[in-house]
């Protein structure tokens, strides 16, 4: 097997793991009400593979927004797509219980 398919197949693998593990997780979501209750499944497999994607969006997207910074600034919205690129993917990473679907620290 040549490197090139060896990769995408393991791309293919992750992204597949993460989208089940969100479809699972918003219909505990819309069931739970506010109160998200993970399973250690959930929390399992956002520690091993969300937490590592969502932390190489967040250098890739902070790659992007400064090359992009230039343009954002002559169009006034360098906040817009520093939430977009940033802010969200770092949230997403480091400001949510482990296994939980939304963003912010539990209470």
């Amino acid at each position: 097997m040549t490197t090139k398919k060896f990769w995408a197949r393991i791309v293919v693998l992750v992204c597949t793991l993460s989208l089940a593990n969100l479809s699972f997780a918003a219909r505990d979501y819309q069931s739970n009400g506010a109160e998200e209750k993970p399973a250690a499944l959930a929390m399992a497999a956002d520690l091993v593979i969300v937490r590592p994607l969502m932390l190489g969006a967040t250098v890739l997207g902070s790659a992007f927004w400064l090359v992009a910074l230039p343009f954002s600034a002559a169009g006034g919205n360098v906040k817009q797509s520093a939430e977009t690129l940033v802010i969200g993917p770092a949230r997403t990473t480091f400001v949510r219980c482990l296994g939980c679907t939304r963003n912010g620290y539990r209470q």
